[in-house]
């Protein structure tokens, strides 16, 4: 149950020479399952390109409750909001789906290299954007569409970012994604798999029925997957 670890998308988009200039400057750092990238309210001291897995942005509350606002994998980086002058994170940002593996940048290096202009800034803000545009199709979603519907697209969701049919999922995870009761999720994972689209055992998801996952997803699945094509 590994991920096939991908070359990242936004990196891959860019021109050899800027692409090489980037990795130049970066390290090789895996994240494991609920390793913490940056912690609420912490600095943010580099930026993660993910190459499979997904990390996961929750806001918490004042009693301790969290929920999930934004999935960043192979398409994107995590801390991109550090090239828009933040050195620090207002979510809980922690992997979700493991293995992460990432090439890690100074958020410094990174921030100086969207200002320069050209290729790089116009790739980041290529993603800023689609990932804002997410952020308010998933906010809709959340509003209008049923709990198993939205589950089926977040499973698509870490299929694609994970690269692998199997991947662990916790029922906490799951409630915080949904912003349901675990209770519900007990529900709705026992209905995807009792149509043998998925089986769920030990926390840990195997997509079994692609197809008729995306047939029960609703549309913002595929409104998401064409934000970040």
């Amino acid at each position: 149950m590994s991920a096939r670890p991908q070359e990242n998308r936004l990196l891959a988009s860019l021109l050899p020479a800027d692409r090489a200039r980037l990795l130049a400057r970066t390290t090789e750092v895996t994240f494991g399952h609920r390793d913490v990238v940056y912690s609420a309210g912490g600095a943010m001291e580099y930026t993660y390109f993910p190459r499979a897995g997904v990390l996961s942005a929750v806001v918490l509350m004042e009693d301790g409750a969290g929920a999930e606002v934004a999935g960043i994998g192979p398409e994107g980086v995590a801390g991109v909001s550090t090239a828009l002058g933040a050195d620090r994170s207002n979510e809980l940002v922690l992997c979700q789906v493991a293995p992460c593996p990432c090439h890690r940048m100074s958020a410094a290096e990174f921030a100086a290299e969207v200002a320069k202009g050209g290729a790089v800034r116009d790739a980041v803000h290529r993603y800023v954007r689609a990932a804002l545009t997410v952020s308010a199709r998933q906010t809709a979603c959340n509003c209008l569409h049923p709990a198993d519907e939205r589950c089926a697209r977040w499973l698509l969701q870490c299929h694609d970012r994970a690269a692998a049919d199997e991947f662990p999922l916790t029922h906490e995870f799951l409630s915080q994604m949904l912003g349901v009761r675990r209770a519900t999720v007990t529900v709705v994972a026992g209905t995807l798999q009792t149509a043998g689209l998925i089986t769920y055992k030990n926390g840990v998801v195997r997509v079994r029925d692609r197809g008729g996952l995306e047939g029960a997803a609703c549309e913002c699945y595929a409104a998401i997957r064409n934000a970040f094509a």
